[in-house]
């Protein structure tokens, strides 16, 4: 389906064999650990507390409920910490996919139907990285050009920048090689342009398109006030300057005359 695509020249280059492992940021891993443990603490307590101390039916079923659930939700989480420290996303060079752990899937992207581009923070995420991240936080999207899902990941999520920047070349240079991203017949999702959208797209659209107008308004606002301080601080000096200098006649006279 995708041959006509695919470069020849390009896929040579590639690796021809090998899987390029790539693990969960140890520091997410070790919270999530640490605050599945308690909570599972917790849950096991609002349990017990539920079967010997509590006699109305209506707060025991409550707490049982409340309890067991964060009980389980935490072994899940706690069990997952393991499934992601192995990988989070894979480059599996012998299979000709790009492997990510998805929850608790494992889900396999052929290079034939892959494209990987820079991926984009959601509102919260955006705003978190504003106001409280110093570094800079990169995003990836891993794509299945052919079916009606994507997938992202960021440069927190790995467990080093650097290991986000290889990752990063490894899925340009096989959707290049590949060109799935050029098919025709690929999904079209809401934020990329196409030649027809339904109507909820262009709703989505046109928040993106606010949004963004938005953001670019208030940095030619702030480029503007920069402009102006600058300026008025350059006619300050100037001012300052002209003063100085005349004041330096007046004070000659002021010498002459004290010497006749």
């Amino acid at each position: 389906m995708t041959n006509e695509l695919e470069n020849k020249e390009l896929i040579e280059k590639l690796p021809k064999d090998g899987v390029h492992c790539y693990p969960a940021n140890a520091s997410k891993i070790a919270r999530n650990r640490i605050v599945s443990v308690i909570f599972f603490v917790i849950g096991v307590f609002l349990v017990l507390v539920g079967l010997l101390k509590v006699s109305d039916n209506i707060i025991k079923i409550g707490l049982l409920v409340v309890g067991g659930l964060s009980a389980l939700i935490s072994i899940l989480v706690f069990a997952q910490s393991f499934l992601i420290a192995k990988f989070r996303v894979a480059v599996d060079y012998n299979e000709k996919s790009v492997v990510l752990r998805y929850r608790y899937s494992k889900i396999a992207i052929p290079f034939e139907n892959f494209d990987g581009r820079d991926g984009s923070p959601d509102q919260a995420e955006e705003l978190i990285n504003k106001n409280f991240k110093k570094d800079t936080t990169y995003y990836l999207v891993l794509d299945d050009v052919f079916e009606d899902a994507c997938y992202q990941t960021s440069s927190t999520d790995l467990e080093s920048v650097d290991d986000f920047k290889q990752l990063r070349d490894e899925c340009f240079a096989i959707a290049e090689a590949y060109g799935a991203r050029n098919s025709k017949d690929k999904v079209k999702f809401y934020y990329e342009k196409g030649e027809t959208s339904d109507t909820g797209s262009t709703e989505i659209d046109a928040v993106i398109e606010e949004t963004r107008a938005e953001k670019k308004a208030e940095e030619e606002a702030e480029a503007k006030k920069r402009e102006e301080e600058q300026a008025a601080r350059e006619a300050e000096e100037a001012a300052k300057e002209a003063e100085e200098a005349s004041e330096e006649p007046e004070a000659e006279t002021e010498e002459k005359s004290d010497a006749e």
